[in-house]
């Protein structure tokens, strides 16, 4: 099956009966849509009414995710977040990342990113939500880098990012 026969079935939000198929679908769209694209798609699954709330699923793919990856989320997600903001949070998990950062946006590393649990990621992506409307965007972007990691999500979360693709595919 073509991506566009693929993308055709995710038009208008009408996913296919057989949710497994969106795993399948979700690898096809993977591998041949520009990253941006993709990225846009995963955003409009993390901001779907029919979905978990962002925190929630982030903390998911947190949890399926290596160090690196874990690092490289976290930096994401606290590039949204303003030094001031990180220097009220005091003792939590935005509070823990921010010691030392001096005033300036801390970079996590993987030996952090390990020490950190999906509660305290769930907190971190709900700050940065609420203080950045586009930290959802980039966290989408980041993940269409790491499509596998989506699939975690499931055939639901999966046939809405599917259909944010097929929109924009037809542009």
């Amino acid at each position: 099956m073509s991506l566009i026969d693929i993308l055709r079935q995710y038009v208008d939000n009408k996913a296919p009966a057989n949710a497994n198929d969106a795993h399948d679908h979700f690898d096809t769209v993977a591998e041949a849509a520009p990253r941006d694209v993709l990225g846009q798609g995963v955003a409009d699954a993390f901001k779907s009414k029919n979905t978990p709330a962002f925190g929630e699923m982030v903390a998911q793919l947190f949890t399926h995710s290596d160090p690196n990856q874990r690092a490289g989320l976290l930096n994401q997600l606290l590039r949204s977040l303003s030094p001031g903001l990180l220097a009220t949070l005091g003792s939590g998990a935005l509070g823990r990342l921010a010691s030392g950062g001096g005033g300036s946006t801390p970079q996590v590393t993987p030996e952090q990113a390990s020490q950190m649990s999906p509660t305290d990621v769930k907190e971190i992506a709900t700050h940065a939500e609420r203080n950045d409307p586009k930290a959802v965007d980039g966290v989408g972007d980041f993940y269409a880098q790491h499509p596998q990691l989506v699939k975690q999500l499931g055939g639901a979360a999966l046939a809405i990012a599917l259909a944010g693709v097929a929109k924009r595919m037809r542009r």
